[in-house]
């Protein structure tokens, strides 16, 4: 990994790692990561040569990320080549990826389990215990999902601060003591 210091290897390095821990690619997590400690947009034989990775690495990486909304191609004045760049602000990252992982991951489930639902009120086969687990697991994933589409309207000012605010909030609310609320 030329022209990179040991802080920005070690990071690259470590959100690749972490990438495949949340299944993600290696490489694509470590162009992620490369390209938000990037200054400006870089080009895909920039990203090649600094992670020594193949270029159809780094052209598949690019276009996975581009399918997840958090990098997007950039044309410079003066440059014919295609640059990429990803989204600085960490709030607007986190919320992209929920967003992605959201539609990608709980909208199907969300989508399974009232078929599941529909079938198991249907089937006499299927016994009480199973139904209401069942029902228990939609209700859960649909109060969640209604629960982020507030979220996601909500502005980053206000979702950081509110973050920040940690167990004030609860305190605040008078939800509970924050750490022991259930």
């Amino acid at each position: 990994m030329q022209d990179l210091t040991a802080p920005e290897r070690k990071f690259v390095l470590h959100w690749g790692e972490m990438g495949a821990r949340w299944g993600i690619n290696r490489t694509v997590a470590q162009v992620h990561a490369l390209l938000f400690l990037a200054p400006k947009p870089m080009p895909a034989e920039a990203i090649q040569q600094v992670l020594g990775v193949a270029r159809s690495n780094v052209s598949t990486s690019l276009r996975e990320l581009q399918g997840w909304g958090l990098v997007k191609l950039v044309h410079l004045p003066g440059d014919r080549r295609d640059h990429f760049e990803t989204k600085k602000d960490v709030w607007d990252l986190f919320r992209t990826i929920v967003e992605e992982r959201k539609r990608r991951e709980v909208d199907p489930t969300l989508a399974l389990l009232k078929e599941c639902l529909a079938e198991a009120e249907a089937d006499r086969e299927t016994g009480d215990y199973s139904e209401a687990r069942l029902r228990e697991l939609h209700e859960f994933f649909d109060t969640t999902s209604r629960w982020y589409a507030q979220f996601k309207a909500w502005p980053v000012a206000a979702v950081s601060r509110l973050a920040r605010l940690g167990d004030k909030a609860f305190k605040l609310l008078k939800l509970g003591e924050g750490k022991e609320a259930t």
